[in-house]
């Protein structure tokens, strides 16, 4: 994490790209008022921030997102796909543009023509997995068969076994509010904490489940929702918990693209496990990166952030 760094001077704030300083200026170029010809422009830098990560798939892949959900609200992405149509890395970016676009809708326009564009850059670039990571989103959303999302998920970790975009599709795909069951979450998430390393890009995924199934219980109201808490008390839970503290909150513990999210992941999982003084070292390692899930659980991000952080720190 050390090399994309911020200073801590400049205080908690959200910061959809973390600690990736180059990908934040590019983020805030990109919301900036347009410009008569300034489209080009901004695609030449979003294409150089891309390709700068050569593969590295893990920051490659944290760099689509970022920008796919900025670009969303603008034609930026059909512009530079228009410019550059053979261009596998505008051809992906359309596609994570019009999946981000449809996960808040609630559906996609043209499903077919974002899972085109990320065939034709697979053809292109087929050593890639951002195509498959993508597509793996679009079938998730239109509530595919398990056997297409498998097959997909196979292209995935094929060529990134860890990859953390694609374990999360995953994880959401096989809960009880998509196509899945709380079973099958479970079965997963024991099949990824028995192979990954507790450090890898995929380290957040029994948590998140956790999360998952806090927000779930909550929402569902009445007496369990009152004694959410003592989810937290069961093995798993604490053993999630426990591993995390000891794997995470060393300085050199997590290293990929997304380790500020994780561990604002963490530190929100220890508040709601009844355990926040424990949360000091993810707060500290945070570095001010605040997410905006999961604290937008509990109400509006930054002020929930800024509250259980001087908690921490009194």
């Amino acid at each position: 994490m050390s090399l994309f760094r911020r200073n801590r001077a400049s205080g908690p704030s959200l910061r959809p790209e973390l600690d990736d300083v180059e990908l934040g200026r590019v983020r805030r170029q990109l919301k900036s008022p347009g410009l008569p010809g300034q489209s080009a422009i901004q695609a030449d830098q979003v294409e150089r921030l891309l390709r700068e990560t050569g593969t590295d798939w893990d920051r490659r892949g944290h760099r689509f997102a970022v920008l796919a959900e900025t670009a969303a609200p603008s034609s930026l992405a059909k512009n530079w796909r228009l410019r550059r149509p053979q261009s596998p890395d505008a051809q992906i970016f359309e596609a994570w543009v019009e999946l981000f676009r449809g996960r808040h809708a609630g559906r996609m326009d043209d499903p077919r023509a974002a899972a085109d564009n990320c065939y034709r850059a697979a053809e292109t670039s087929p050593e890639d997995p951002m195509p498959w990571v993508v597509l793996l989103g679009i079938l998730r959303l239109i509530r595919a068969q398990s056997r297409d999302v498998v097959a997909v998920w196979q292209e995935v970790t094929g060529r990134d076994p860890w990859n953390r975009e694609a374990h999360l599709q995953m994880l959401r795909y096989l809960s009880p509010e998509e196509c899945g069951s709380r079973s099958a979450q479970l079965n997963f998430v024991d099949t990824v904490r028995s192979s990954a390393p507790p450090t890898a890009p995929t380290a957040c995924v029994e948590l998140t489940a956790l999360v998952d199934e806090h927000a779930r219980t909550t929402a569902g109201g009445g007496v369990e929702a009152l004694l959410v808490r003592r989810q937290w008390t069961h093995g798993r839970a604490v053993s999630a918990l426990d591993t995390a503290l000891r794997e995470w909150s060393r300085p050199d513990g997590l290293e990929h693209a997304a380790a500020a999210a994780d561990l604002n992941l963490l530190a929100f999982a220890l508040i709601q496990a009844g355990r926040p003084r424990e949360s000091g070292d993810a707060f500290r390692l945070i570095d001010n990166a605040v997410t905006a899930w999961p604290w937008n659980l509990l109400g509006d991000p930054l002020q929930q952030f800024t509250y259980w952080q001087s908690r921490t720190a009194a």
